[in-house]
């Protein structure tokens, strides 16, 4: 798609009319221009052919139309779903060694924290983290050593220190 074919200009022309049309159908403005974003998203893709018809951005309307009724569709099941559940049971205080953990966790390597709540957290077997991940054996139990390595030197200055002079 060059600069040239039109789509910028129409994307800036269309955009907020939409929205506001669409937010008539939703209620909610940011479903409203989710639904609109994702609609010029797919008419980005398809601009040869839709810059072609008569009204393109009818086409736009029309699928961030039905996309916000999809949205609000599946909303509705999860309200129904959530109804039928009824309350859900009272989750205990977290722990401040939980909020400890959970923020040195946010500190390491994604790789590193998913082998350390698969294994430490979840209790799964090396080998079915590996499994899991679709990793080597040996490369899941690497990275239990240093993310292990890493969220003790987080969570304890002191063996930091250890780890520092360990090696």
């Amino acid at each position: 798609m060059t600069s040239d074919d039109g789509f910028d200009e129409f994307y800036q022309s269309a955009f907020g009319r939409l929205v506001g049309q669409v937010y008539l159908v939703t209620g909610d403005l940011g479903d409203a221009e989710d639904a609109v974003q994702e609609a010029f998203a797919r008419a980005s893709t398809r601009w040869a052919q839709v810059r072609d018809f008569n009204v393109p951005e009818q086409w736009v309307r029309r699928v961030a139309m039905n996309l916000a009724v999809d949205g609000l569709r599946r909303a509705r099941r999860r309200l129904s779903a959530l109804a039928r559940l009824g309350p859900g049971p009272v989750a205990p205080p977290i722990s401040i060694e939980r909020v400890a953990l959970a923020e040195a966790l946010r500190t390491l390597p994604r790789s590193y924290r998913q082998v350390i709540v698969l294994h430490h957290l979840l209790e799964l077997p090396v080998e079915q983290v590996a499994r899991e991940l679709g990793i080597p054996t040996g490369t899941v139990k690497g990275r239990l050593w240093r993310g292990r390595r890493a969220l003790a030197a987080r969570l304890d200055p002191a063996a930091q220190e250890v780890a520092t002079n360990d090696g």
